[in-house]
Order: C-alpha cells, then structure tokens, then sequence
C-alpha cells in the first residue's frame, strides 16, 4: 500500500458514487467531500476519509477524481467556496470524469498549470452506472502524455476496460461529444422504428433478435429497444443530460465550422420532451414522442 497514491473524489452521484466506491472496495485509500452532506455516512462506512472541503481533500489526496453535473459546478468545485485549486500544487494529478466544454477543460488545464503546477487530465466517461460499478467504463482522455500515465495505472485496473489519450487537453471532451451526439441520433432512430415496426404489423420485440450481428446491430438497440416497447423506461440516464451534451456538440460544431443537422434536430426531439416536463424521465421515454397518443401527454402516462 506505500506506493498505492491517495485518491479524492469529488462527485458522489449517479457515476461518481459507484466508482469512488469501486476504488474503496478495492483497497485503494479514498478521501471524499460532497456539497450534499447526506452521501457522506455510507462512504464513511465504506472507510472513506471525510474532507471538510474541496480544498483540503485536495491536500489530502495526491490525485484527484471529480465528477459532477457540468461545466458551471466544475468551475465552482476549483474556484469558488473552499476552493480545491488552493490545495493543489506541482506533483498532484486532476482527473475530471465529468462532461463538461472541450474549451472549458482547456482553460481549466492552462490555469491549474500554470498558477499551482498541477496536471489535469479531462476523462469523461461512457458506459452508465452498470459499468462504473464492475469497472467497465470507457473513459476518453485529453492532456498530457506525462499526466496520462501518471494516472493510468489506478484508471485502467480499477476503473475502466479502455482509457485512451485521445490528444491535448480539450480532446477527451470532444471525444465524448461524439459518443453523446453517436448516442442520441441512435435513440432517436431507435424510438421512431420502435412506432414503425409496431405499426407495420411486425413482431417488434423480435427485431433485437433478428438484426443480431447484422450490419444494424448495436450495443443500444438489444439494450434499449425492448424498454421502448415495454414502455417502463428504467433508470438509465437522464434525457435532460443527453439534452446538455447534445447543446455542448452544437455550439462546438458552430465553433468549428461543421455541418451537423441529423444532431440538430434531435437535439431539438430531446428539447420538445425537456419542455414539457420529461427532462428527468429516462433516455429511452423519447420513444414518448413517436407513440400513438404522441402530443400532448402527461407524466403519468
């Protein structure tokens, strides 16, 4: 354990809680802090040290994890109340899981280098909660080579089953854009087929089965279309947090001088169901907007 690095997590919610616990479970010694106090006893339990501030589980740790909502709460986390940027310094390691601007993570990066001498690595990650859990994660990462692999041995073996230096700072985030705009026109296809097969007479719970390994497959079609016919909508992720993303690849894409109007519009589909109260409902309840009694609808239907 004497060559073992000293974690701190920042970020114990719906993809942070399971790998900070992950870590825990497997020996790995982790301080925490979280705004929402009322996270804190079961990583207590789980033998987490408890920080009173961001700052000080800066100084407590020799590498730390974040992971929270956006853009905005990060620049909070380092600068604002109990600011972590005070307890870093040279020698410490910032990895952000969180999706936030690709030019966000640059700035970001630049600063904390530049006034405490700490790498950031920007490392957002794909996969839900099921793989944070199991340690399954895709993670795409930006910054340096030197920062990387400084980190890269506590990612690799207990968090993520592919962690990739995808190039500079900012070039995870981009990563991660394309995954989120990738995931996001596939839902929405996936919920417009859904109506199609059911309205063309087809056995539509078998199309999971009969596309198997066809050019048409996908991770998201055998997970995903079948809770679009039940109907159920489990907890996967958020449609307001695909809405965020999606925002994110368009206002990027403007910067950048690329055409995207297949993510435009479903940016928009993800909008229509944010409006009318669905932002918190599951990614797969798009399937909402293409069902037989389409427009209106209300939440307990």
């Amino acid at each position: 354990m004497g060559n073992t690095p000293r974690i701190g997590f920042v970020g114990l919610g719906f993809m942070g809680g399971p790998m900070a616990h992950r870590l825990l479970s497997r020996g790995i010694p982790v301080a925490v802090w979280a705004r929402n106090t009322e996270r804190l006893p079961a990583f207590r339990t789980a033998g987490a040290q408890i920080c009173e501030s961001p700052a000080a589980l800066a100084s407590a740790s020799d590498i730390v994890m974040t992971c929270v909502y956006d853009t905005m709460a990060m620049e909070d986390l380092l600068f604002g109340a109990g600011r972590m940027v005070d307890g870093l310094g040279p020698g410490k390691t910032l990895v952000d899981f969180s999706s936030i601007r690709p030019e966000a993570a640059r700035g970001f990066a630049s600063l904390l280098r530049a006034d405490s001498g700490t790498g950031m690595i920007d490392a957002p990650v794909s996969g839900g909660p099921p793989a944070a859990e199991a340690g399954t994660l895709v993670i795409m990462a930006g910054g340096e080579e030197a920062d990387f692999h400084r980190v890269r041995p506590i990612v690799d073996d207990h968090l993520a089953a592919r962690f990739t230096l995808m190039g500079a700072s900012g070039a995870g985030q981009a990563t991660k854009l394309v995954n989120q705009a990738f995931v996001g026109n596939l839902l929405a296809v996936l919920a417009e087929m859904a109506r199609f097969s059911l309205n063309s007479g087809i056995d539509a719970a078998r199309i999971p089965e009969a596309l198997a390994g066809g050019r048409a497959d996908s991770r998201l079609l055998q997970e995903f279309f079948p809770v679009m016919l039940d109907g159920e909508f489990p907890p996967t992720g958020a449609i307001k947090t695909i809405m965020k993303d999606l925002d994110a690849v368009l206002e990027t894409a403007k910067e950048n001088d690329a055409p995207i109007p297949m993510t435009a519009l479903t940016a928009q589909l993800h909008r229509m169901m944010t409006a009318r109260g669905h932002g918190d409902d599951d990614v797969t309840a798009l399937y909402k907007l293409f069902g037989q009694s389409a427009l209106p609808w209300t939440k307990s239907e």
